[in-house]
């Protein structure tokens, strides 16, 4: 059995996650692509006590490194099943879709292969997409995901936007979602970024900037880039916190749109007043499964 705790930021999915690997013999692996780097830790809001809770993918590669959702397919997997062989359950936790459907469903991928469109503009990959998939629904400048399809329509011979109709499911799995009402999460999204910044958003970014990191570890999250842009003089110091929080939420409504067409999960919406109410639910939900 393992278990997927997914759904947009700052709807508490660390917390849930270590609260059933508790209540259920479990270990985490991270499935947030930001989260596996060291450093950026305010900017990509990671758990500061882990409860002894193991966590796998987290914290392991340096910010100049390169990890591909190919690289997390083979080390989710080997987690996977050293965490089954101990005879407890797998916990997979985080908010990257794509992460997490690699790592459970029998995905083929390319190694290292973004190589070969390095130089290609935005334009011309997408027009290269459009060739082998008519029907994509991935925008034009969301570049990871255009390669990506590319990629898999190279190794499988098949359009990406038809993909889910052939997948395999290579575990028993269940699918977690947590959710919550548009106009509280947007709040709750905007009271996290003013909470980064009192913890030292601008000076972990300022390390970062000061060390002329520019790798995608760094420039994909949100945070790091916008405030790049007040470091060198572009925009003010309210400017970049104000994206932030913009991006946040549109990233938020983004994942939402993508966890509801991608994914087939149960759905619990967070009760911020009370979260142990939204944890023991879910808690009842999966023993009911068992």
């Amino acid at each position: 059995m393992v278990i997927v705790i997914t759904g947009p930021t700052a709807t508490g999915k660390s917390d849930l996650g270590i609260f059933l690997a508790h209540k259920l013999n479990g270990e985490i692996i991270n499935a947030d692509s930001t989260q596996i780097y060291k450093g950026l830790d305010i900017a990509t809001n990671k758990i500061k006590d882990t409860e002894g809770v193991k966590h796998y993918l987290f914290n392991e590669k340096y910010l100049r490194e390169d990890y591909t959702v190919f690289d997390f397919q083979k080390d989710a997997r080997k987690a996977i099943d050293d965490i089954l062989n101990k005879g407890k359950i797998p916990i997979l936790v985080g908010g990257t879709g794509l992460y997490i459907n690699a790592a459970l469903y029998d995905y083929k991928f390319e190694d290292k292969v973004h190589e070969e469109y390095e130089g290609v503009s935005n334009d011309d990959l997408y027009k290269m997409l459009l060739v082998v998939d008519p029907n994509t629904n991935i925008h034009l400048n969301n570049r990871v995901r255009v390669i990506s399809a590319l990629n898999y329509y190279k190794a499988n011979g098949k359009p990406y936007s038809e993909k889910e109709k052939d997948y395999k499911l290579l575990y028993d799995t269940i699918f977690i979602g947590l959710t919550a009402d548009r106009e509280i999460l947007y709040y709750k999204i905007n009271k996290r970024v003013d909470k980064m910044v009192d913890e030292g958003l601008i000076k972990e970014a300022r390390e970062i900037y000061d060390l002329k990191i520019r790798s995608k570890a760094v420039m994909t999250p949100i945070g790091p880039k916008e405030l790049f842009d007040y470091f060198d003089g572009k925009i003010s110091l309210d400017e970049a916190i104000n994206l932030i929080k913009s991006k946040s939420r549109k990233y938020a409504k983004r994942q939402f749109t993508w966890f509801r067409g991608q994914m087939k999960l149960k759905w619990f919406t967070v009760n911020y007043d009370d979260f142990s109410q939204t944890e023991n639910e879910v808690l009842n939900y999966i023993q009911s499964k068992f």
